[in-house]
């Protein structure tokens, strides 16, 4: 009897507790889904490793979003809180560009439940990136401590729209998307370079975030491409390029990343990766650069190798109930 309490009121704690940010998670295995779909176009890998981990991210976002839905009904106030949170609230727009990922991995196995997803998707997103920004504009809780690189969530998701956007053939909205994308990426990237070089350093907790700088140029690229009818002009360029550069920035700094304990803002390394791995396939699809097929076949194996490590932490993690707790 005992028992049966202790372990109800632990599975309570737990989902009282039940962290947001494991959407990142689904965004990082959607990402390397779409890497691994792309790898079988470009460089004629198995199509049966992107169906295995199309597989395994549905069941994913099923079990993490059954898990939050029961948080809210359960335990609201601690939703609530989180929803208000001045960094937390970034990670509710990860759901909506989980689904909108989900619409891209999903364009090859069906194109009504594609669109349905895309469309789903953009509703949501524009609905979260409204708020995100209404409360960054009204509310005076917001200090520069709280302005993190996980504030480019709300706005990558809206440069995401156009890569399914085009393929079912919406490219006013497509562009629309995207405008708001580039533009608000231009402004709250200043903002965080002001905040990193000119105020307190990020917290260790939080420096893996300083991975996802690299997602607005990567993933901007791929979505300009597809809205450029697949050609390579000089702003594409100029988005790849920057990515590719940051990504080179952040990799000269591992180890100051490698001392860093277990989080799951770890998971902010994992759909960066995945996208400069589409993007170098992409570019290399494009140019025939000898250098490009080598750097696609790097970027897919540690985009691979880190989100497997990244599941091992994670589900460890979860058995132990280290992610269950308060901050």
């Amino acid at each position: 009897m005992a028992n049966s309490a202790t372990s109800s009121s632990s599975t309570s704690s737990k989902l009282q507790h039940f962290p947001i940010a494991f959407f990142a998670m689904i965004m990082g295995t959607t990402g390397l889904t779409l890497a691994w779909q792309k790898a079988a176009e470009v460089l004629q890998l198995p199509v049966i490793v992107s169906q295995v981990l199309l597989v395994l991210v549905a069941c994913l976002f099923l079990a993490v979003s059954l898990g939050y839905v029961i948080k809210i009904l359960r335990f609201p106030e601690m939703s609530l809180k989180e929803f208000h949170h001045p960094i937390k609230i970034s990670f509710f727009p990860a759901f909506s560009i989980s689904v909108l990922l989900l619409s891209v991995a999903t364009l090859q196995v069906s194109t009504d439940l594609s669109l349905y997803l895309w469309g789903v998707g953009c509703i949501m997103h524009l609905g979260f990136t409204l708020h995100v920004i209404t409360q960054w504009i009204h509310h005076p809780k917001f200090q520069i401590q709280h302005s993190t690189p996980a504030w480019f969530i709300p706005v990558v998701g809206n440069i995401i729209v156009p890569i399914t956007g085009t393929e079912h053939g919406f490219y006013e909205i497509s562009w629309f998307f995207f405008s708001i994308g580039i533009v608000y990426w231009i402004i709250l990237k200043t903002l965080i370079f002001n905040r990193v070089l000119f105020h307190d350093p990020l917290p260790e907790k939080l420096l893996p975030t300083l991975f996802i700088l690299i997602a607005p140029p990567a993933v901007g690229f791929i979505s300009y491409t597809k809205l450029n009818g697949g050609e390579i002009d000089a702003f594409a360029r100029i988005l790849f390029y920057s990515a590719m550069f940051l990504l080179l920035l952040l990799f000269t700094q591992l180890e100051r990343f490698r001392r860093i304990p277990f989080f799951l803002s770890w998971w902010a390394y994992s759909f960066p990766l995945a996208a400069s791995s589409i993007a170098i396939q992409i570019m290399y699809h494009k140019t025939g650069y000898a250098f490009l097929e080598i750097l696609s076949w790097i970027s897919l194996t540690v985009a691979s190798l880190v989100i497997a490590f990244l599941l091992f932490k994670t589900f460890k993690a979860v058995r132990s109930g280290g992610v269950f707790k308060p901050d």
